[in-house]
């Protein structure tokens, strides 16, 4: 996390700009993307309202995406794939792949949370960062930022999959009679990048582990690992 300045060093905003591939005319709005209402100058100028906008130029986008790609799939199979792709979690990779928590503004208090909170934040401002472009630069170049960084993640052989914690827990009733356990086995890095290792239990099996930047992350990786192991899933190609 940034400290709360006014706005990003010429250095920072052109590493910022390249990193996601577009230069904004406005500088102000980037500033604005970045700038959670904690920030002690903040006050009107934070990315509440800008992440509103972006949550949604961002389901259009994807949504265009998928109609496009998955022609013969079902009204449901693109919903699961959309859900996927436009929640938290997804917004939060993205965010970590442009290093974004390195210009976040924020007050102390929030510098101090931690697993989902900070996980939303990253989230948050993926999507006021969308809708800065996309009143910058307009639809285009929104949606030329939208299928850089989904693109390749809308045609993942586990886009469609359901919430893997949920999957689990159904089949666990159905085989086993129980319901799965998770537990914390460890949290680990600083306050701005945790790692979160957690284990899920399922009386009879292994167990399987999962290591993410928040609980449920972790919870959701540890989960699709058991899924596929266990041949309930097929396991995804590597990245």
């Amino acid at each position: 996390m940034s400290k709360a300045g006014r706005s990003l060093d010429t250095e920072s905003r052109q590493r910022l700009e390249a990193a996601i591939g577009y230069s904004f005319v406005q500088k102000e709005r980037l500033d604005r993307a970045l700038t959670h209402a904690s920030a002690r100058d903040a006050k009107g100028s934070n990315y509440e309202r800008l992440e509103f906008l972006g949550d949604r130029v961002l389901g259009l986008c994807v949504a265009e995406l998928l109609f496009q790609t998955f022609k013969d799939a079902t009204e449901g199979e693109l919903s699961v794939r959309l859900n996927q792709l436009v929640s938290a979690e997804s917004c939060a990779v993205v965010a970590d792949g442009l290093s974004l928590h390195l210009y976040i503004r924020t007050g102390a208090d929030v510098k101090k949370l931690t697993g989902k909170s900070m996980l939303n934040v990253r989230a948050d401002v993926v999507e006021s960062l969308i809708a800065g472009i996309y009143l910058d630069g307009g639809l285009e170049a929104a949606r030329g930022f939208i299928l850089r960084h989904w693109g390749a993640r809308a045609s993942r052989v586990d886009g469609a999959r359901r919430d893997a914690k949920t999957e689990l827990q159904e089949w666990a009733h159905a085989k086993f009679g129980v319901t799965p356990n998770y537990r914390i086995d460890e949290r680990s890095g600083p306050d701005h990048d945790p790692r979160f290792t957690v284990t899920v239990d399922i009386a009879g099996i292994a167990p399987e582990t999962g290591v993410d930047r928040s609980k449920r992350a972790a919870e959701q990786v540890a989960a699709t690992k058991m899924l596929e192991r266990e041949g309930i899933w097929k396991a995804a190609p590597a990245d």
